[in-house]
């Protein structure tokens, strides 16, 4: 519909004051207003035979989760991670970009004014009786303003829609980093693992000198043959090779570290020292509830529901009449110095009403994509909820059996270890062949090696379960709604 312009300056501007004064004061939000979707929580974690409901001051994993494995080197390395990792400063940018939307969107609740300069020169066509002949010149200069009254709530509902999306950005930027720290921490237990196994084999490696070393001069004196030899000097190479392998797989993790805190590889190492210098730490679960209050990803699927959901207020808002009013002031003539006189002054004021009356049905089809789309969400989001109880009961079940393990396993080590030292007494003394020495020997080597793998089972087991409980992270931390619309980070 063609704009309607007004002959008569008083009734335009009562118009268009009535026509705002409506929007503001009696303007409504269709669709429907959002209600966190109900998920299956459970009252307790199965997997946690010591549970006990939480009491306010329970904060055990709050701020530098990672102190709890008692690492000074860890400490400084996670503490810097979040400054030089390039994943997370794409996911901060992601979520300054998605503030900008939300900031973008609010803008359509306020009328534009723009400044508008105007200059031609040209001549009429030479047949047209009503022009003067001639070339000639004409100038303008004006401000128009244009607005689109909310009614319907449309723009509220599209600010809304995008604040819960900037929302759910920074939910997604506080899991990219505790990912981050987590991958960290695996990435540092693995290697401090390796550096013991290492340390493992190069005892071995020494035991097995003395052992080929005795076997020889058994088989000077004619005591042994010479596969005995032969089979502790193999056995002595293939121990040497594990070992050296072991240096591989260090250098990889080494390098796996440099790239999470944003270094090349080459200029970055991470000295070898004695003990992992890990801690086992203590991590009580709390309630299950907490969950949903404590993890990041969570949080996002719960802000992507709220945002599906005020979409479908936006598409509502489609079956409604829309309202356009404008406005122009300024002046147009020539010649140019004396543009700004009051007879080249010029005005108008417009309103323009548009309604869709036949679409074949496709704003209908709208509303109900965007209801669809809502309700594929709320699925989303109650599956977040399951997987992470899932995880949590995982690591509660790995630690509480790994811990179990760890006094059978340290009595098979000193067993294997006793039954090393007397077969090796008794091939000295000639009772038994060495074939016995051998399976001794390789049975310790892979009790020990079982010892290092629960330990390392046990501290990354401590990592995941810290991750699954949102590593002292809080939807608390989220930015509200006028934090995401404010000016600046």
């Amino acid at each position: 519909m063609a704009p309607l312009h007004m002959t008569q300056p008083k009734q335009a501007a009562r118009l268009l004051a009535a026509a705002a004064a409506f929007a503001l004061a009696g303007g409504c939000t269709v669709g429907p207003d959002y209600k966190r979707p109900d998920a299956p929580v459970p009252a307790s974690f199965k997997e946690d035979g010591a549970w006990k409901p939480a009491t306010p001051g329970d904060s055990a994993t709050r701020g530098p989760w990672w102190r709890v494995f008692g690492d000074p080197v860890l400490d400084g390395l996670e503490g810097r991670v979040a400054s030089g990792n390039f994943s997370l400063q794409q996911a901060a940018a992601a979520y300054e970009e998605a503030r900008e939307v939300a900031r973008i969107d609010r803008a359509g609740l306020l009328p534009t004014v723009s400044a508008v300069g105007t200059a031609q020169r040209g001549e009429p066509a030479r047949g047209t009786l009503a022009s003067p002949p001639g070339v000639s010149s004409s100038f303008g200069a004006s401000l128009e303003a244009a607005w689109e009254p909310d009614f319907w709530g449309k723009e509220r509902r599209t600010t809304e829609a995008a604040v819960a999306g900037a929302q759910a950005s920074a939910a997604d930027l506080a899991l990219a980093r505790l990912s981050t720290q987590a991958a960290l921490a695996q990435d540092y237990i693995e290697l401090r693992i390796l550096d013991e196994k290492a340390r493992l084999l190069e005892n071995a490696v020494a035991d097995y000198r003395r052992t080929l070393s005795i076997t020889r001069n058994k088989y000077a004196v004619g005591v042994a043959a010479r596969s005995d030899v032969l089979t502790a000097q193999t056995q002595l190479d293939s121990t040497r090779v594990q070992a050296m392998d072991v240096g591989v797989q260090r250098a990889q993790y080494e390098h796996a570290i440099a790239i999470l805190e944003g270094v090349p590889p080459s200029g970055f190492s991470i000295a070898v020292r004695e003990g992992t210098g890990l801690s086992i730490p203590d991590i009580p679960p709390s309630l299950p509830s907490e969950l949903l209050e404590r993890r990041p990803d969570i949080a996002a699927a719960e802000r992507a529901v709220a945002e599906a959901n005020a979409n479908i207020g936006v598409q509502t808002a489609g079956y409604f009449p829309s309202l356009s009013l404008s406005a122009t002031g300024g002046y147009g003539g020539s010649p140019l110095d004396r543009l700004f006189t009051a007879p080249n002054r010029l005005w108008s004021l417009g309103a323009q009403v548009g309604e869709n009356l036949f679409d074949a049905g496709a704003q209908r089809d709208l509303v109900r994509e965007a209801r669809a789309a809502r309700d594929a969400s709320v699925a989303a989001y109650r599956q977040s909820v399951l997987t992470a109880f899932q995880q949590v009961e995982d690591n509660l079940a790995g630690l509480r059996i790994l811990g179990q393990e760890v006094q059978i396993q340290d009595a098979a080590v000193a067993e294997a270890a006793n039954a090393t030292r007397i077969t090796l007494n008794e091939y000295q003394a000639g009772t038994v062949d060495f074939t016995s020495v051998t399976t001794a020997q390789v049975t310790e080597l892979s009790n020990r090696e079982t010892a290092l793998a629960i330990l390392q089972s046990r501290l990354l087991s401590g990592v995941a379960l810290i991750q699954a409980l949102g590593g002292g992270w809080s939807t608390s931390d989220l930015p509200l709604y006028h934090q995401v619309l404010s000016a600046g980070s």
